[in-house]
């Protein structure tokens, strides 16, 4: 644990040395500006929206960071030949895209502190109102959303070399699973064989990323999600963070780094 909990550090410097921090303080203005505007709206609705506005932004730039901060942990790893020092310590492949993606993981995480933060005061103290159980649920699940991301980006990362081509794939298909993900379902029904078939085995084998959005809660000043809710969706994004990663660790083991 020693090994993984240095290699994530690392991760985590490495961001924060990188325009990636310029970017989080730039995004982090933005969302505060924006929940700031509404102080100038009466109107129940426009506030919502606004509420809206700032929860995706926070959705948005929390996945540009765990997105390209994963893509290019081990292409550069390999570019800049380090890989080979790394694993000489010794540190074994698998401590490897362990660190990896705690420390990408981490990152996210420590981004969404500061993005719920600033909503949450913001917010707070334009509406006079608190629900910090409903801000809590919603940072868990993108959490925990980012948990599944990270890890299919690192499965990807191993078998992309270019750090560009992994991040391009990964947000067509986050974006899609996003967009499309929750209808899928719908649209393999009005299908003819054998799409029908195609799409429905897609709709039940693919994680389901729009479970974990919470926006309604939150905007809606919603009761907070029943806890068990929380924890099987909890246990289900462990599981496929789980499967990823161990196929990404699968395909390091078997990968030659010398090409």
């Amino acid at each position: 644990m020693s090994k993984i909990a240095a290699l994530a550090g690392v991760v985590i410097k490495e961001l924060y040395r990188r325009k990636d921090s310029y970017v989080l303080f730039v995004l982090t203005a933005l969302l505060t500006l924006a929940a700031g505007a509404v102080n100038f709206f009466n109107d129940e609705k426009i506030i919502r929206y606004v509420k809206d506005i700032c929860l995706l932004l926070i959705w948005v730039s929390s996945l540009v960071i765990a997105i390209v901060t994963t893509a290019r942990q081990i292409p550069a790893e390999r570019e800049a030949r380090t890989i080979f020092p790394l694993l000489a310590k010794p540190v074994s492949r698998g401590q490897v895209i362990a660190g990896k993606f705690l420390g990408c993981w981490l990152a996210s995480g420590i981004a969404l502190v500061v993005f719920y933060f600033f909503f949450a005061v913001i917010t707070g103290s334009k509406e006079h109102n608190w629900p910090l159980a409903t801000y809590l649920q919603a940072a868990w699940m993108q959490w925990f959303l980012l948990a599944v991301v990270i890890a299919l980006v690192l499965l990807g990362s191993i078998y992309f070399a270019a750090p560009s081509s992994t991040a391009t794939i990964s947000f067509i298909v986050v974006a899609g699973i996003l967009l499309v993900g929750g209808h899928l379902g719908k649209i393999a029904l009005e299908q003819p064989e054998p799409m029908q078939s195609i799409l429905t085995l897609v709709y039940f084998t693919m994680p389901h990323l729009e479970w974990f959005y919470l926006s309604d809660f939150v905007v809606y000043d919603m009761s907070p999600v029943p806890g068990l809710k929380i924890i099987e969706a909890t246990l289900y994004a462990s599981v496929w963070t789980g499967i990823f990663l161990m196929l990404a660790w699968l395909g390091f083991r078997r990968r030659n780094l010398t090409t």
